[in-house]
């Protein structure tokens, strides 16, 4: 009589990237409250948030620290309920740390260490950063080198990590981002190797919203982040019959983070027209399952 086969598990453990429920929280369908009891009912143990849904919410006490205070209670006592594990904040709009001017910068620096500390309250192991400003090469690599080491050092007094996604412009060419990296030589400053966002140039110099004219090979883009990645984020736009993703090679991806010798999170971030969000996400999450399966 054969041995039944042992149920393996996937080479990693899925997240939930908040991002892909924006809709329905900017619709105000989903209170941003209830991240933590969406993500468990769709099965992830892992939830990465993003600051800017949070918005309305921290301008409702007129003083910022309770505001802030307030949210971060409710948000840990949900997680808790849900046994769920916080991990990241995806952190925008609190100004560019690479941009040229070094007062500016600064400021970028004080403004992201809010974050800082609502991620180690919640017990997240990191803040995801942008790395926008300038958009010249040599001065980008100086800039960003200030702004992520002078983070990092905060970061690292609250036992954070600062993470860099791959976002679009220059922090989308992921050999300059690596050699960014190298020059910060931080143990707590990383990247979060994101599937999709590749994008270098886009029409009328736009930063979103318009067509992308320049594009860096996403597949060598993953695998050039991947020796300094604290995260991984799996996004998808749609899908075809079978349940594949239309825009990229899910099989070669996870390849590429399984060489790579991670075993972390993957973050799952539908950002697709065709599927509702719980559906996108849905389809997402069980691509990633199937696919784990045949690698191990």
């Amino acid at each position: 009589m054969e041995a039944p086969q042992k149920e393996t598990k996937p080479f990693f453990k899925l997240s939930l990237a908040q991002w892909s429920l924006h809709k329905a929280i900017h619709s105000g369908e989903m209170d941003p409250k209830d991240f933590a009891a969406k993500a468990k009912e769709l099965g992830f143990e892992g939830l990465e948030y993003v600051s800017q849904l949070y918005n309305d919410e921290l301008k409702k006490n007129p003083d910022p620290q309770k505001a802030m205070q307030q949210l971060l209670e409710t948000l840990k006592s949900k997680s808790e309920e849900y046994t769920i594990q916080n991990l990241i904040i995806m952190v925008d709009g609190e100004g560019d740390l690479a941009v040229i001017d070094e007062k500016e910068r600064d400021q970028a620096v004080e403004n992201h260490k809010k974050w800082v500390d609502a991620a180690q309250f919640l017990g997240c192991h990191s803040i995801r950063v942008n790395l926008f400003g300038t958009n010249d090469p040599n001065q980008w690599l100086k800039v960003a080198t200030d702004g992520l080491s002078k983070l990092s050092d905060y970061a690292a007094t609250k036992n954070i990590n600062v993470i860099v996604e791959n976002h679009g412009y220059l922090s989308s060419n992921a050999k300059l981002l690596a050699e960014v990296m190298k020059n910060v030589n931080k143990p707590n400053c990383g990247t979060l190797p994101d599937f999709g966002n590749f994008c270098l140039e886009r029409e009328g110099e736009k930063r979103w919203g318009a067509k992308c004219v320049k594009e860096y090979d996403k597949y060598l883009g993953v695998e050039e982040m991947m020796p300094y990645a604290k995260a991984v984020s799996a996004k998808s736009y749609d899908f075809d019959s079978e349940g594949n993703e239309t825009k990229i090679d899910y099989k070669k991806m996870l390849e590429i983070v399984k060489e790579s010798g991670y075993t972390g999170f993957i973050g799952v971030e539908y950002e697709g027209e065709q599927l509702g969000e719980i559906e996108g996400i849905a389809a997402t999450r069980d691509l990633l399952i199937r696919i784990a399966k045949q690698l191990n």
